[in-house]
């Protein structure tokens, strides 16, 4: 009697393939989960990271050994953060694969703290957009022509803005998103970054002053463009023709570039996306909004980054040398200098 040969295990992970024949669907429906476990955008990264450690010459499996000299080549030329995406990247291929990993050896961890001593750099932030900064730039686009390109570009910067919208969010958002109220727009998630069990989240944008509101200039777009399904922000070619697909996340970047730029911004450089949640952020902050309703427009999960934000919103505006000052003035007041 012919026994019925063994499943083959499946390994599978951010890098790995499954190994499973085709003709096993139990080890096909268990790729499908572990593929969904990773973001695409995390198995991307992933990926780069091994093909830049197999330019270099390394080979997977790997040892500790050719770890070391792959940090030691790389590391004044590769910034430390970087480097240790690739650790991860490496050892979560050998987990994955079920081969002792390389990367929890002590002589790897040890190089790869004496390298982030001796070549750590401050990690490069995107400027925050500031209340003035966002004014200037809806005041440039409110001066322009009336196309569909104008109307596209001040609904998503403000709703950008005062969303706190991550770029990826931010493009991702479809009509059927949308619930509109009486007093403005809900804006339903269905994943982001930080909720990638897919639970959803809503971001509320209430009605303004029109000349801002993030809500109003969203509908005016949808209306002079006709979108009543699908992508809200969608590309437009010269010809101020919109496109059936989603808008891509590098074009929100670009967007703030050219719009500082032309707004004579010497940062225009140093603008992204995340400029969007670190200005709401910091100018909640800074107007003394209130430490939950911060986090819950931006979503965040840690109250340590919410508060990162703050203080760097108030660090000179809450100080502790503006008293003393005050007191070195009053004192100085109170002896005539000869």
């Amino acid at each position: 009697m012919n026994k019925k040969p063994p499943e083959l295990p499946v390994r599978d992970g951010p890098l790995a393939e499954a190994h499973a024949s085709t003709t096993l669907p139990s080890a096909q429906v268990a790729q499908k989960y572990l593929r969904a476990a990773t973001s695409d955008s995390t198995r991307r990264a992933y990926r780069s990271a091994i093909r830049q450690f197999e330019k270099w010459g390394g080979r997977l499996p790997t040892d500790s050994r050719e770890l070391v000299r792959y940090l030691r080549d790389r590391a004044e030329a590769v910034n430390p953060r970087t480097l240790e995406l690739h650790l991860t990247a490496i050892g979560q291929w050998h987990r994955y694969q079920r081969i002792a990993d390389p990367v929890t050896d002590p002589l790897v961890r040890k190089t790869m703290d004496g390298i982030r001593r001796l070549h750590g750099r401050p990690k490069q932030k995107a400027r925050a957009l500031r209340l003035e900064h966002i004014a200037a730039m809806t005041r440039y686009l409110r001066t322009q022509p009336d196309n569909k390109k104008r109307r596209r570009d001040l609904a998503l910067l403000l709703t950008g803005f005062f969303g706190a919208f991550r770029r990826s969010e931010l493009v991702a958002i479809r009509v059927e998103d949308l619930a509109w109220e009486e007093e403005g727009l809900l804006v339903h998630l269905p994943r982001s970054k930080t909720d990638q069990s897919g639970q959803g989240v809503t971001r509320a944008l209430p009605f303004g002053d029109p000349l801002v509101c993030p809500a109003t200039a969203l509908r005016q777009w949808l209306d002079a463009a006709g979108i009543s399904e699908g992508p809200v922000f969608r590309g437009i070619n010269r010809w101020d023709q919109i496109q059936p697909r989603q808008l891509s996340p590098g074009a929100v970047n670009e967007l703030l570039k050219k719009l500082g730029t032309t707004c004579g911004f010497a940062f225009a450089g140093e603008l992204s996306s995340h400029s969007f949640r670190r200005g709401l952020s910091t100018s909640a902050a800074r107007e003394k909004v209130d430490f939950e309703l911060i986090k819950k427009q931006g979503g965040w999960k840690s109250d340590a980054t919410v508060w990162e934000y703050i203080e760097e919103g108030q660090q000179l505006t809450e100080n502790a040398t503006d008293p003393l000052m005050e007191k070195v003035a009053r004192l100085m007041g109170e002896h005539t200098v000869e």
